[in-house]
């Protein structure tokens, strides 16, 4: 994932608005103007994107943070030179702060699974014997299903059924005939000549319709 996609989904999971925006690099002691940010938040194939750098997207993350957690004592976290998805990934953590089972149900409203031994690895200091990278797809899911929660307001996931998976068991035999479509095949009966259902006088009948003159008997109906 590159950067600008991260702030694209969260621009809009968060709802924020372009000066909303600008201010959150602002509590990170970086003063953006609106065209650079226009430009960060183009699509890849469109002519003005331009990449943001990873210092500059680690300093929204440190102005997210600040925005949700409040300014902490004492000297301020730095940015980041070089971002990796594990670094975005903690960050969004803290700015959230949340724990583990939180953290698996938003991925589980993305249709994504993971264990909590494989979460907890993934927010590991890099060079501990446990650390695992985080892939673009695990990233790509927490945010989907931060989307969800945030923005989209899906409704919460069932545990009792498998993920990505379509059950048809537990379904009974009357279910099924349930479900079988109905016979709408349009028939009428006739069990006495037509005129004698016929107004009086030729009158149109309480429904605006005016009888004609009766079919023969010898001929069947069209339908």
């Amino acid at each position: 994932m590159t950067n600008n996609d991260i702030l694209r989904r969260l621009r809009y999971s968060f709802n924020y608005s372009d000066t909303k925006m600008i201010a959150l690099f602002r509590h990170a002691e970086m003063a953006v103007t609106r065209e650079q940010l226009k430009h960060w938040l183009k699509k890849d194939d469109d002519p003005e994107y331009v990449l943001l750098p990873d210092y500059e997207m680690a300093t929204f993350l440190n102005g997210l943070i600040i925005e949700k957690r409040g300014r902490q004592d004492g000297p301020q976290p730095v940015a980041e030179r070089r971002l990796t998805n594990n670094i975005v990934f903690r960050k969004l953590k803290i700015a959230l702060n949340l724990d583990a089972d939180q953290i698996l149900d938003m991925l589980k409203l993305a249709g994504f699974s993971v264990s909590k031994h494989e979460l907890s690895a993934l927010f590991r200091k890099q060079g501990h014997k446990n650390f695992r990278e985080c892939k673009d797809q695990v990233l790509r899911n927490f945010l989907t299903g931060m989307q969800h929660q945030l923005r989209d307001k899906a409704p919460a996931v069932d545990d009792t059924k498998p993920l990505r998976k379509t059950s048809t068991e537990g379904h009974t035999d009357s279910s099924k005939k349930m479900r079988k479509p109905a016979d709408r095949t349009v028939k009428f009966v006739v069990d006495k000549p037509p005129t004698a259902r016929k107004p009086a006088s030729g009158k149109p009948s309480e429904s605006g319709f005016k009888w004609g003159k009766a079919p023969s008997k010898s001929k069947k109906s069209d339908y």
